[in-house]
């Protein structure tokens, strides 16, 4: 019975023709979750238990292979994603409408924890390259590298308001997507600061990879960067304590010269909320799910 089951389960995967659609990649994605740990996971564990060796391995094989078959899709269809980015044909509304394609407004749950199928879209979006591992040792006040969800990304592009004269800066900017999806929505010049250099080599090869003249990725202590072009900034948690409170006062200095916005998801939100030439208008300080926005007075 139990080997009747997945075999029916594969064989409703091979038969499901919308799945082999290019365009439904999100249903894609919940299929290849569902052979991952709903059938070969299974499979695994009933290898240690059932003595149906043969039959189990042949249906694990058949069950790698259509997962094979649905992942090459996805490898065809963020190639010449990727290619139409380079070519210049995907910027501003033109991306958006693009990720609408894929995207409905429904397709994602209104759940504001966790990651979901848009970010493994935009995590073979933008790059194929494997992600390296860290090689500097971080600072006590140091936050390990998070990816931002790619709906709070959406989210900031859509509040910030941004125009041509704008700079945006990531601070802690990890693998680069903030900056390079803020660019591509919006079309503004963005700047990425990040004190683990295999980071930034990864980022700034995905910006040689995708065209983008206006996306820079630092490599420097966030303490020492240069942030007289910056009007809009953004931190997801990178760092807190004495680090946290040293560029706040360095982003306090900017906003002297001129007005700016200050972005923050995590954590960080609160400690900034205390900040008095910040005024909150946007979020909840004190849900770490829920990005801030703060204007400068």
């Amino acid at each position: 019975m139990v080997l009747a089951e997945i075999q029916a389960d594969i064989q409703a995967l091979e038969q499901d023709e919308a799945l082999y659609k290019e365009t439904n990649f999100n249903s894609r994605a919940n299929a290849i979750d569902f052979i991952d740990f709903h059938i070969i996971d299974r499979i695994d564990g009933l290898l240690q238990t059932l003595e149906q060796r043969k039959e189990l391995e042949s249906l694990k094989l058949e069950a790698e292979k259509v997962k094979y078959e649905l992942e090459k899709i996805d490898s065809n269809l963020f190639k010449q994603l990727r290619e139409k980015i380079r070519m210049g044909m995907y910027t501003g509304s033109s991306f958006k409408k693009m990720i609408g394609e894929y995207f409905e407004h429904n397709d994602n749950p209104a759940d504001n924890i966790g990651y979901d199928n848009l970010d493994v879209f935009m995590n073979s979006l933008l790059s194929d390259q494997a992600v390296p591992e860290p090689t500097m040792e971080r600072e006590q006040e140091m936050v390990f590298y998070q990816k931002t969800p790619a709906r709070i990304i959406l989210e900031i592009a859509e509040l910030a308001n941004l125009g041509p004269d704008d700079v945006f800066f990531d601070l802690g900017s990890g693998l680069g997507q903030v900056p390079i999806l803020v660019n591509l929505i919006n079309g503004t010049a963005t700047k990425g600061v990040e004190y683990e250099p295999a980071y930034c080599n990864y980022s700034n090869t995905c910006v040689a990879q995708l065209n983008l003249p206006k996306v820079e990725f630092i490599n420097i202590d966030a303490r020492q960067a240069d942030y007289s072009r910056g009007t809009v900034f953004f931190l997801y948690t990178p760092f807190g304590g004495e680090i946290l409170q040293t560029v706040l006062e360095i982003l306090q200095k900017e906003s002297l010269k001129r007005t700016i916005q200050v972005f923050t998801y995590g954590p960080c939100s609160e400690t900034v909320a205390l900040q008095n030439w910040l005024d909150c208008v946007y979020g909840e300080v004190n849900d770490s799910y829920q990005l801030c926005a703060f204007t400068s007075l």
